[in-house]
């Protein structure tokens, strides 16, 4: 076992407590209305969130000081357990449909997402098997397509839910660790090519996600139905120009923007703060990116650096698709961005899973 440093990269710890800090102020600012016209509260989410939020600095700083090898013995429990809970889910009665989709476990309004913590199990599962069969991954029947079985079963239960975006943010970390971890860009290639094919025919077999792809690619047909989020999103970000409108002087998030608190919440940034608030918190999540790959390659082992880029992976994919929706690049999915939108559980396990990450920067070699 390598020798610990004395503290872990500071650079990745000041990149995570600024945007968790911008997070806490812009959920205050973007549901401040929300909250008070539905609880009569104008505090109510950014409540939950500091809750949440401090939660999660506290797992973070156990999970920092844990040393990361310990996962590996949790990884198959971990991932069996996700897949029950991905199946219980999605029983009625149990399962909580929110957002068109029945992905929650809890009571009240309190609850949890199975595919969250799927995620994290995936890529914590994958990075132990590839790092013990690393040289078997090269070939396509006994080392690709395994994991890629598991990958695929995971996707295949969190799509009948059905959550495209946390489906896709799962698959889009996972193969990040799979290439990584040494899989030919043939083989990948070719099973990117049925992949889209797959990805049609779940676009064709639901009619709402074909409305999310023609909204995509002209909101203003259909400008008060499905073209409406995006529509409005960027009438956000347009008058913010470059310095932005002020704090808390957005005029979106009176009832005009949909969730702005929570996958929207970069429109708000957006308008408030001009490009300059939102180029700075592009910065931020590059400084944590950066880090964490930094990290992955300095990991004293393979599977301290397979699960490190697993856990960047699942940050940058998200902010990817998340700011890529925003702007009008990529279609509706539902996906929050990383410790800024306003998330329970899922922003509670994402600073648990940093932590691990921090974990293993500590052992740079």
């Amino acid at each position: 076992m390598a020798k610990a440093k004395s503290a872990p990269d500071v650079w990745m710890i000041g990149s995570i407590t600024l945007i968790l800090a911008i997070g806490l102020v812009m959920v205050y600012s973007a549901s401040a209305v929300l909250a008070f016209h539905e609880f009569g509260d104008p505090y109510y989410y950014v409540k939950r969130q500091s809750l949440f939020a401090l939660l999660g600095v506290a797992a973070m700083f156990v999970t920092m000081n844990t040393h990361y090898s310990m996962w590996k013995k949790w990884s198959k429990p971990g991932l069996i357990i996700c897949f029950v809970l991905l199946v219980i889910v999605l029983i009625p009665g149990i399962g909580v449909v929110r957002g068109g989709a029945r992905s929650w476990l809890g009571i009240s309004s309190f609850g949890i997402q199975p595919s969250e913590f799927m995620k994290l199990a995936m890529v914590i599962f994958l990075a132990k098997m590839l790092s013990e069969k690393q040289q078997a991954v090269t070939l396509f029947a006994k080392g690709l397509l395994p994991p890629l079985g598991i990958l695929g079963l995971a996707f295949g239960i969190i799509m009948m839910q059905p959550d495209l975006g946390s489906g896709a943010v799962m698959v889009g970390a996972s193969l990040i660790v799979i290439y990584t971890a040494g899989a030919r860009l043939a083989h990948l290639g070719s099973l990117a090519m049925i992949g889209v094919l797959g990805l049609v025919g779940l676009i064709i077999a639901a009619p709402y996600r074909m409305l999310r792809i023609t909204a995509f690619l002209d909101p203003w047909g259909d400008p008060l139905g499905a073209g409406y989020q995006i529509i409005q999103s960027l009438y956000a970000i347009g008058p913010g120009g470059l310095v932005g409108l002020g704090l808390g002087m957005s005029r979106q998030k009176f009832n005009y923007l949909p969730e702005p608190q929570t996958d929207f919440i970069f429109s708000i940034v957006a308008e408030e703060l001009g490009f300059i608030g939102g180029a700075a918190i592009i910065l931020l999540f590059a400084i944590l990116v950066w880090r964490g790959m930094r990290a992955a390659i300095a990991a004293p082992d393979t599977f301290g650096s397979l699960l490190a880029v697993g856990i960047v992976g699942i940050v940058a994919v998200q902010v990817f698709i998340n700011i890529g929706v925003v702007i009008g690049m990529l279609p509706v999915t539902g996906i929050t961005l990383p410790l800024v939108s306003y998330g329970g559980s899922s922003l509670t396990l994402l600073l648990t899973a940093l932590g691990i990450l921090l974990n293993i920067s500590r052992y740079s070699r």
